[in-house]
């Protein structure tokens, strides 16, 4: 399971990469998807290389992504019992293992956002223009957890 953080804005981005930003439900700077790691994806996420960066996430970290940052279509925060009634699962820990497995996804459930909308990280980016290590652009393997724990 990859996750994919929007970074830059849309100024100066071709129709193309705008299309792909939407389809992958990155509409603004700071929000977080979770996507399988297909083919297909790849693509996406190699065309909007240049304005997200991503990266394997654990399972610890989606853990603690969903207890603070998953939301109800209504802008509600959703806690265990929420869960339990949205998604049939009993627990943050079984829900995170089914979405890393891919056997589930948060677009499955239509009372729950795709997305997280995450804050900026503290101690700020390095560089939204260059590509790691060097700046927060393009694939970053595991390092992507740190990032996320400074967003949440």
């Amino acid at each position: 399971m990859l996750s994919v953080v929007r970074i830059r804005g849309t100024a100066d981005l071709s129709n193309e990469v705008r299309d792909t930003l939407k389809s992958l439900g990155l509409n603004a700077p700071n929000h977080c998807a979770l996507v399988p790691e297909m083919p297909a994806y790849k693509g996406m996420l190699d065309k909007v290389k240049d304005v997200v960066t991503y990266g394997e996430i654990e399972k610890k970290m989606l853990v603690e992504m969903l207890k603070k940052r998953l939301r109800m279509t209504d802008d509600k925060k959703v806690n265990e019992s929420t869960l339990k009634t949205v998604t049939k699962f009993n627990s943050y820990d079984e829900f995170a293992d089914m979405l890393i497995q891919g056997k589930a996804m948060l677009s499955d459930f239509k009372k729950l956002q795709p997305i997280f909308r995450l804050t900026p990280p503290s101690k700020g980016f390095r560089s939204i223009r260059e590509h790691y290590p060097k700046g927060d652009l393009g694939y970053r393997g595991t390092a992507i957890n740190s990032l996320l724990k400074r967003m949440i």
